[in-house]
């Protein structure tokens, strides 16, 4: 499934363009209220209390029960761009229904039946949690797990991005999925989302600053205030900082786009050609620099491993979102985006397969949902087996 797009220098995308705007004009109108080499693998269960449960989020590559999706219904929000956004994310649905569980809300019964339509017997959808958007990375709980069978959902207070766009459905989605699970269900004492924090389930989180520590999520709290909720909510020991780039998208650069964790010890970023100077690549290369020279909780050194990102992609869209690492592990996969670039995308293949030995690697042409400015991991939750 391919647009007929002309191949072009990805000069406004995501990572390297001058006026990216990562989902930056979607929903204006009501807003709401409400290549190094691999360390070793180590175990992913921390060693839980004898007196009590310990909890902490583990990380994504752990077996799941299920995927959480939300189907995209609004035009308000998307305009004429909603019909090929529904497509992208009924061919993520199907081809993740091929590994796992995957469960997506719709809005009402109406765009459930449309649902359905698109995404076919194999993915199950429900209508009895109310979505505004489809970015269920942000607007679902994070689940944490106690090492003895246990599972419950933190809710990290999604606040449409800064109240930058509707998201009165959105708010009580992380909530409404733990009823839906019979899950204990707290809040974080911080407002944020689920593609902001990239966690190694192993004691170490990362963010940018320019996402957690702003005004429009955290007004009056300090960066050091901001980390104690993170590792509070996340069971984790430390947090490494990056600074981002403050509103230049609607997430105020998320870090799920840029660098990901791998596995304790190792993280994987996207760098740019060596041509690209903006925001974006600056942005890029800092991340880099400070993983490399960054420790773990447990006092390892990071090992980074480069991805290359596109020289060309199908899209003129200047939201474009041409991130590799917005990937989506699930059970014998890794789901990720191609771009039309031969060379690149098959690198990319390459080091993925790397990365996650026994896992298929498996790339889609989703740029209509990543010309919204978000990709295959902003539009999934992962919820892990207990």
């Amino acid at each position: 499934m391919s647009d007929p797009y002309s191949v072009s220098r990805s000069l406004g995308s995501r990572f390297f363009g001058t006026t990216a705007s990562r989902r930056g004009v979607l929903g204006a109108a009501g807003l709401g209220a409400a290549g190094v080499a691999l360390g070793s693998v180590v175990g992913a269960a921390r060693p839980a209390s004898a007196a009590a449960p310990t909890w902490w989020v583990d990380r994504d590559d752990v077996p799941h029960a299920r995927t959480w999706m939300s189907w995209p219904s609004r035009k308000s929000v998307w305009g004429r761009q909603l019909g090929g956004v529904q497509q992208d994310i009924a061919l993520i649905a199907r081809t993740i229904a091929r590994y796992e569980p995957v469960v997506m809300a719709a809005p009402d019964e109406e765009s459930a039946a449309v649902a359905r339509s698109w995404c076919g017997p194999g993915v199950s959808v429900i209508s009895s949690i109310p979505t505004d958007d489809l970015w269920m990375r942000d607007i679902a709980p994070v689940f944490r797990r106690d090492g003895r069978g246990g599972l419950d959902a933190v809710g990290l207070n999604f606040n449409g991005w800064g109240d930058k766009q509707v998201h009165d459905d959105d708010a009580l989605v992380a909530r409404n999925v733990a009823d839906h699970d019979g899950l204990r269900f707290s809040r974080a004492d911080f407002v944020g989302e689920g593609g902001a924090i990239e966690t190694d389930g192993d004691g170490t989180v990362m963010a940018t600053e320019s996402s957690l520590v702003n005004k429009n999520r955290n007004r009056g709290m300090s960066r050091d205030e901001i980390e104690d909720a993170v590792l509070h909510a996340y069971g984790a020991d430390k947090m490494i900082w990056v600074p981002g780039i403050k509103g230049k998208d609607i997430t105020d650069d998320h870090i799920d786009v840029t660098s990901r964790f791998v596995r304790p010890g190792v993280v994987m970023v996207q760098l740019p050609p060596a041509d690209r100077t903006d925001v974006w690549a600056r942005d890029a290369r800092e991340q880099f620099g400070i993983l490399a020279g960054a420790t773990d909780a447990r006092g390892r050194r990071l090992q980074v491993l480069r991805v290359d990102g596109p020289d060309t992609v199908r899209s003129r869209d200047a939201k474009f979102v041409d991130s590799y690492l917005n990937f989506h592990v699930v059970n014998g996969a890794v789901i990720t985006a191609q771009f039309g670039d031969e060379v690149k995308d098959a690198a990319a293949r390459r080091t993925l397969a790397e990365a996650f030995p026994g896992r298929e690697v498996v790339q889609l042409d989703v740029d209509r949902l990543m010309a919204g400015g978000g990709g295959i991991h902003c539009s999934t939750m992962h919820e892990p087996l207990p």
